[in-house]
């Protein structure tokens, strides 16, 4: 299995310290000079290699999420330089100096991880963390990152650098947030008085401000766009799917009939994080063959716990076929904790769907 992390160590101290931080970091691959050779390099799964350590960069670049290299950052800067694309694509690349004195973020510091990496390995070793990224050396918000630990993704990315220089040049910066996981603020101290939240994207555009941060499962109206000319809008995971159709029925239909349903509730479907339906359907193909494509959770329930979620529309004739008196409106409630549903109940074709908001209140 390839692991996230390749350590790369050139020195005699390099290779010590590139020993000790294989034992302690998980995921993690090793390698070094073969001239160093200890001798129970197979046994714990270390890689050797001849000649110079630029003939093993190219590969390991291209195959590990994060390089972690015991070499001098002027050496590792050339090394990598031939090999670089874009900040969505590279990895996070730490520098780690001959005495484990200081581990530094050196590339892809946000979305490539170098940052979280580096006060991990600093940990780890005992070391003090080097980042230089403007939003964490100002304890504010890394425009590229929010979110991210929830799995919110995000549109409009040809804002992302705009937006960012707002944030970090201390312009007025608006955040609207309707749905997702309170709890993204990261510092024990308040918001920086250049940002400010409002309750909706109508207040954030009469305050003009000069970026935004747009957080919600909703499709804008066409009044709200403008919100976005300088903004970035986030996709929190909060739709739950509560989902029912005939055995056999198609991937193709399943999707369709999603889709569908979203539009006209002018909901994102970047926004969806589970599919629930009951446990007899754990195998049905359709099903499994969209959340997988999607990389949805795919959530089961037993007759008996759906039987147990009071709800609007209760059927014997379901009852007499699965047990339970329903299934998507049931799973859906049970899965999203909501006490309502954002959709009720609609039956297309082989199709039945209903959708629920997952609430995050209680974190507020």
């Amino acid at each position: 299995m390839m692991k996230k992390y390749a350590i790369v160590g050139i020195t005699k101290h390099g290779v010590e310290i590139g020993r000790r931080l294989h034992s302690l970091l998980p995921l993690s691959d090793l390698f070094y000079p073969a001239k160093f050779a200890k001798g129970d390099e197979q046994e714990k799964e270390i890689e050797m290699f001849e000649g110079s350590v630029k003939h093993a960069v190219p590969k390991l670049f291209h195959s590990y999420q994060g390089l972690i290299m015991i070499v001098s950052i002027g050496a590792v800067v050339r090394l990598i330089a031939p090999h670089l694309k874009n900040k969505m694509t590279d990895p996070g690349v730490v520098v780690i100096d001959d005495r484990a004195e200081h581990v530094i973020s050196v590339l892809s510091g946000h979305l490539g991880g170098a940052n979280e990496l580096t006060n991990e390995v600093a940990a780890l070793l005992g070391s003090k963390p080097v980042i230089t990224t403007a939003s964490e050396v100002q304890k504010t918000i890394p425009v590229d990152l929010l979110g991210r630990r929830f799995g919110w993704t995000w549109e409009s990315k040809e804002n992302l650098v705009s937006a960012s220089a707002a944030v970090v040049n201390e312009n007025q910066v608006a955040i609207v947030q309707e749905s997702g996981e309170k709890n993204w603020w990261n510092y024990d101290t308040p918001l920086p008085k250049n940002i400010t939240e409002y309750e909706s994207i109508e207040q954030a555009l009469a305050a003009k401000p000069d970026a935004a941060l747009v957080i919600t499962h909703r499709q804008l109206t066409k009044e709200e766009q403008p919100i976005l000319e300088n903004g970035v809008l986030y996709r929190p995971k909060v739709l739950a799917l509560g989902m029912g159709c005939n055995r056999g029925t198609s991937a193709s239909e399943i999707e369709q009939v999603i889709k569908e349903t979203l539009d006209e509730l002018q909901f994102s479907i970047r926004s969806v994080k589970a599919v629930c339906t009951i446990e007899l359907k754990k195998d049905e193909q359709g099903l499994l063959d969209v959340v997988n494509k999607y990389g949805w959770e795919f959530v089961t329930y037993t007759a008996e716990q759906l039987n147990g979620v009071p709800f609007n529309h209760p059927s014997e004739v379901v009852f007499k076929y699965t047990g339970a008196y329903g299934v998507s409106e049931p799973a859906a409630l049970l899965y999203s904790g909501a006490a309502d549903l954002a959709l009720e109940k609609k039956k297309s074709g082989n199709v039945t769907i209903s959708v629920a908001i997952i609430s995050f209140e209680e974190e507020a």
